[in-house]
Protein backbone atom coordinates (compact mmCIF):
# COMPACT_ATOMS: atom_id res chain seq x y z
CA UNK A 1 0.00 0.00 0.00
CA UNK A 2 0.75 3.59 -0.28
CA UNK A 3 3.16 4.62 2.56
CA UNK A 4 1.15 6.80 5.62
CA UNK A 5 -0.01 10.55 4.14
CA UNK A 6 1.85 13.05 6.15
CA UNK A 7 -0.58 16.30 7.62
CA UNK A 8 0.42 19.91 6.79
CA UNK A 9 1.70 20.01 10.28
CA UNK A 10 3.48 16.62 10.18
CA UNK A 11 5.45 17.87 7.07
CA UNK A 12 6.48 21.17 8.24
CA UNK A 13 8.06 19.72 11.27
CA UNK A 14 9.52 16.86 9.15
CA UNK A 15 11.89 19.28 6.81
CA UNK A 16 12.54 21.71 10.08
CA UNK A 17 14.14 18.50 11.40
CA UNK A 18 15.90 17.66 8.33
CA UNK A 19 16.89 21.34 7.35
CA UNK A 20 18.00 22.46 11.22
CA UNK A 21 19.00 19.24 13.17
CA UNK A 22 22.51 20.19 13.19
CA UNK A 23 22.14 23.56 14.45
CA UNK A 24 21.32 22.00 17.83
CA UNK A 25 23.87 21.20 20.27
CA UNK A 26 22.34 17.76 21.39
CA UNK A 27 18.92 15.67 19.83
CA UNK A 28 16.00 18.71 20.30
CA UNK A 29 13.58 17.76 23.41
CA UNK A 30 9.92 18.72 22.60
CA UNK A 31 10.45 21.56 25.01
CA UNK A 32 13.76 22.85 22.67
CA UNK A 33 11.74 22.34 19.59
CA UNK A 34 8.27 24.16 21.01
CA UNK A 35 10.61 27.28 21.47
CA UNK A 36 12.49 26.53 17.99
CA UNK A 37 9.05 26.37 16.19
CA UNK A 38 7.59 29.52 17.82
CA UNK A 39 4.43 27.26 18.91
CA UNK A 40 2.75 26.89 22.69
CA UNK A 41 1.27 23.42 22.68
CA UNK A 42 3.95 21.29 23.85
CA UNK A 43 1.27 18.59 24.06
CA UNK A 44 0.10 19.31 20.31
CA UNK A 45 3.68 18.77 18.81
CA UNK A 46 3.95 15.57 20.79
CA UNK A 47 1.30 14.52 19.28
CA UNK A 48 2.62 15.42 15.83
CA UNK A 49 6.13 13.86 16.92
CA UNK A 50 4.29 10.40 17.90
CA UNK A 51 2.73 10.65 13.99
CA UNK A 52 6.51 10.68 12.69
CA UNK A 53 7.86 7.99 15.08
CA UNK A 54 4.70 6.14 13.69
CA UNK A 55 6.38 6.88 10.18
CA UNK A 56 9.48 6.03 10.79
CA UNK A 57 11.27 9.19 10.32
CA UNK A 58 12.27 10.09 13.25
CA UNK A 59 12.75 7.74 16.65
CA UNK A 60 13.49 9.25 20.25
CA UNK A 61 16.46 9.19 21.79
CA UNK A 62 15.57 6.06 24.29
CA UNK A 63 12.52 8.33 25.36
CA UNK A 64 11.01 11.95 24.37
CA UNK A 65 12.65 13.51 27.19
CA UNK A 66 16.23 12.91 25.85
CA UNK A 67 15.49 14.42 22.44
CA UNK A 68 14.71 13.44 19.04
CA UNK A 69 16.69 12.51 15.90
CA UNK A 70 16.04 11.64 11.86
CA UNK A 71 15.85 7.78 11.12
CA UNK A 72 19.07 7.55 9.20
CA UNK A 73 17.72 6.34 6.02
CA UNK A 74 19.81 4.89 2.51
CA UNK A 75 16.64 5.62 0.00
CA UNK A 76 15.77 8.56 -1.70
CA UNK A 77 13.64 10.19 0.57
CA UNK A 78 10.24 10.73 -1.21
CA UNK A 79 9.71 14.40 -2.37
CA UNK A 80 13.59 14.87 -2.34
CA UNK A 81 14.67 17.28 -5.07
CA UNK A 82 16.15 14.34 -7.70
CA UNK A 83 14.14 12.92 -10.54
CA UNK A 84 13.60 9.37 -9.18
CA UNK A 85 10.07 8.79 -7.44
CA UNK A 86 8.90 5.69 -5.80
CA UNK A 87 6.78 3.09 -7.87
CA UNK A 88 4.58 1.66 -5.34
CA UNK A 89 2.74 -0.90 -7.77
CA UNK A 90 -0.97 -1.06 -9.85
CA UNK A 91 -3.78 1.59 -9.47
CA UNK A 92 -7.12 0.18 -10.80
CA UNK A 93 -9.08 2.59 -13.45
CA UNK A 94 -12.20 0.54 -13.00
CA UNK A 95 -13.11 -1.32 -10.43
CA UNK A 96 -10.89 -0.71 -7.12
CA UNK A 97 -8.06 -3.11 -6.99
CA UNK A 98 -5.29 -3.70 -4.48
CA UNK A 99 -2.19 -0.43 -4.88
CA UNK A 100 1.01 -3.34 -4.39
CA UNK A 101 4.14 -2.11 -3.33
CA UNK A 102 7.24 -2.34 -4.94
CA UNK A 103 10.25 -1.05 -4.26
CA UNK A 104 11.49 -0.02 -7.30
CA UNK A 105 11.98 3.66 -8.26
CA UNK A 106 11.23 5.67 -11.38
CA UNK A 107 12.18 8.56 -13.36
CA UNK A 108 9.88 11.69 -13.55
CA UNK A 109 10.77 14.93 -14.50
CA UNK A 110 10.70 18.00 -12.21
CA UNK A 111 7.29 19.36 -14.24
CA UNK A 112 5.55 16.38 -13.88
CA UNK A 113 5.49 16.92 -10.39
CA UNK A 114 5.25 19.28 -6.90
CA UNK A 115 7.63 20.50 -4.67
CA UNK A 116 5.73 18.16 -2.21
CA UNK A 117 5.94 14.28 -1.60
CA UNK A 118 5.11 12.52 -4.59
CA UNK A 119 4.78 8.66 -6.05
CA UNK A 120 3.60 6.66 -8.74
CA UNK A 121 1.58 4.39 -9.74
CA UNK A 122 0.95 2.15 -13.42
CA UNK A 123 -2.94 2.16 -14.42
CA UNK A 124 -4.48 -0.86 -14.96
CA UNK A 125 -8.10 -0.32 -16.67
CA UNK A 126 -9.92 2.23 -18.97
CA UNK A 127 -12.07 3.94 -16.48
CA UNK A 128 -10.60 6.74 -17.04
CA UNK A 129 -10.00 7.06 -20.67
CA UNK A 130 -12.12 10.13 -21.23
CA UNK A 131 -9.15 12.17 -19.23
CA UNK A 132 -6.89 10.59 -21.38
CA UNK A 133 -5.34 8.24 -18.68
CA UNK A 134 -5.16 4.84 -20.74
CA UNK A 135 -4.24 1.60 -19.49
CA UNK A 136 -0.20 1.18 -19.15
CA UNK A 137 0.20 4.62 -18.08
CA UNK A 138 2.13 5.94 -14.87
CA UNK A 139 0.79 8.74 -12.53
CA UNK A 140 2.50 10.82 -10.64
CA UNK A 141 0.14 11.43 -7.04
CA UNK A 142 1.27 14.09 -4.75
CA UNK A 143 0.52 12.88 -1.23
CA UNK A 144 -2.56 14.17 -0.10
CA UNK A 145 -5.42 13.30 3.08
CA UNK A 146 -7.53 15.97 1.49
CA UNK A 147 -8.57 17.05 -2.11
CA UNK A 148 -11.34 19.62 -3.93
CA UNK A 149 -14.47 18.19 -5.62
CA UNK A 150 -13.46 17.46 -9.00
CA UNK A 151 -9.78 16.48 -8.00
CA UNK A 152 -8.89 12.83 -9.81
CA UNK A 153 -7.40 11.56 -6.88
CA UNK A 154 -6.25 8.00 -5.35
CA UNK A 155 -8.95 6.51 -3.02
CA UNK A 156 -8.31 3.77 -0.86
CA UNK A 157 -11.87 2.09 -0.32
CA UNK A 158 -12.85 -0.03 2.86
CA UNK A 159 -8.59 0.32 3.95
CA UNK A 160 -7.48 -2.47 1.67
CA UNK A 161 -8.33 -1.63 -2.31
CA UNK A 162 -7.52 1.55 -4.53
CA UNK A 163 -8.46 3.04 -7.09
CA UNK A 164 -8.01 6.27 -9.37
CA UNK A 165 -11.33 8.28 -10.00
CA UNK A 166 -12.79 11.89 -10.03
CA UNK A 167 -13.71 13.04 -6.50
CA UNK A 168 -16.97 14.35 -5.97
CA UNK A 169 -17.84 14.85 -1.78
CA UNK A 170 -21.49 15.54 -0.31
CA UNK A 171 -22.41 15.66 3.07
CA UNK A 172 -23.61 11.93 3.28
CA UNK A 173 -21.76 10.12 0.81
CA UNK A 174 -18.64 10.30 -1.12
CA UNK A 175 -18.95 9.49 -5.41
CA UNK A 176 -15.96 8.28 -7.54
CA UNK A 177 -16.67 9.20 -10.62
CA UNK A 178 -14.84 7.25 -13.70
CA UNK A 179 -14.34 8.64 -17.14
CA UNK A 180 -15.92 5.98 -19.26
CA UNK A 181 -19.70 6.78 -20.60
CA UNK A 182 -20.04 2.87 -20.45
CA UNK A 183 -19.34 3.14 -16.66
CA UNK A 184 -21.35 4.16 -13.49
CA UNK A 185 -20.41 6.57 -10.74
CA UNK A 186 -19.32 4.02 -7.21
CA UNK A 187 -21.34 5.47 -4.24
CA UNK A 188 -19.92 5.21 -0.81
CA UNK A 189 -20.58 6.49 2.97
CA UNK A 190 -17.72 8.65 3.66
CA UNK A 191 -16.21 6.66 6.37
CA UNK A 192 -15.38 3.86 3.84
CA UNK A 193 -12.99 6.38 1.87
CA UNK A 194 -9.79 7.48 2.68
CA UNK A 195 -7.71 10.15 0.01
CA UNK A 196 -4.26 8.87 -0.74
CA UNK A 197 -2.76 11.49 -3.07
CA UNK A 198 -4.06 13.40 -6.36
CA UNK A 199 -3.00 13.52 -9.64
CA UNK A 200 -0.85 16.01 -10.56
CA UNK A 201 1.34 14.43 -13.86
CA UNK A 202 0.92 11.52 -15.91
CA UNK A 203 3.81 9.69 -18.35
CA UNK A 204 3.20 7.13 -21.31
CA UNK A 205 5.61 4.81 -23.41
CA UNK A 206 4.96 4.07 -27.08
CA UNK A 207 5.77 0.97 -28.50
Amino acid sequence: MVPPTLTRRQQEIFDYLREHLDEFAHPPTLDELCDALGLKSRGSLHKQIQALIEAGLVEPMNNLRRGIRLVEDDEPVVGADNDALPLYGYIAAGRPIEAISNPETIEVPPQLRTPNPCYVLEVRGDSMIEEGIFDGDWVVIEHRDQARNGEIVVALVDGEEATLKRLEKGSNEVVLHPANASLSPMHFSPERVQIQGVLVGQMRRYH
